[in-house]
């Protein structure tokens, strides 16, 4: 299952990180190599939030990694929050769904929907 990480940032996130943004790249790199997270980065236009994509059995993944974030520690984070994502097309997909050719309907390759 995919479960994406919502960060809203404070409104000096750009000056502060610097400080912390070595030991929070390391913890995200750690996180990738175990197969965890797979994506993750700032929004831009404006800097006022950043999205993680994390793999997983439950969200406790990507809990765990907020709760030891250096940006959350530190108060550079907000806010923050998990939510489970279904995720239907693409290689990766957790529940891929490819329509059928004749009918035009929908077929999921994990069962019936």
């Amino acid at each position: 299952m995919h479960y994406l990480l919502f960060y809203d940032v404070s409104s000096d996130y750009l000056k502060r990180r610097s400080e912390f943004r070595a030991e929070h790249l390391s913890l995200a790199w750690q996180a990738q190599e175990r197969g965890e997270l797979i994506l993750g980065g700032a929004l831009a236009d404006p800097v006022d939030a950043s999205v993680l994509l994390f793999k997983g059995e439950s969200d406790d993944v990507a809990k765990r990694f907020a709760a030891t974030d250096p940006y959350v520690k530190n108060g550079l984070v907000t806010s923050w929050r998990v939510r489970p994502w279904t995720t239907v097309v693409g290689e990766d997909a957790a529940s891929p769904v490819r329509p059928e050719a004749k009918r035009g309907g929908c077929r999921n390759e994990q069962g019936p929907t």
